[in-house]
């Protein structure tokens, strides 16, 4: 299974810059970059950190995709 995020939705419809989360959150760019493409699982501590930001349920950033029964 694989964690899906959806920090780059939420992100967008609050008007938030790549550059200013960064800011805010201590973490480079690349990074959030590298979550929202699904690249990188953030650690335990900046997904909370991610959840307290955007002030959403944890369901609403992350879930676990599905994969296929055969």
């Amino acid at each position: 299974m694989k964690v899906i995020n959806h920090i780059r939705e939420i992100r967008l419809s609050k008007g938030i810059s790549q550059v200013k989360m960064a800011e805010d959150l201590q973490i480079t760019r690349q990074t959030i970059n590298a979550i929202e493409k699904n690249k990188y699982n953030p650690s335990l501590e900046l997904a909370l950190k991610l959840i307290d930001y955007f002030d959403v349920p944890i369901e609403d950033l992350f879930y676990l995709e599905q994969e296929e029964k055969r």
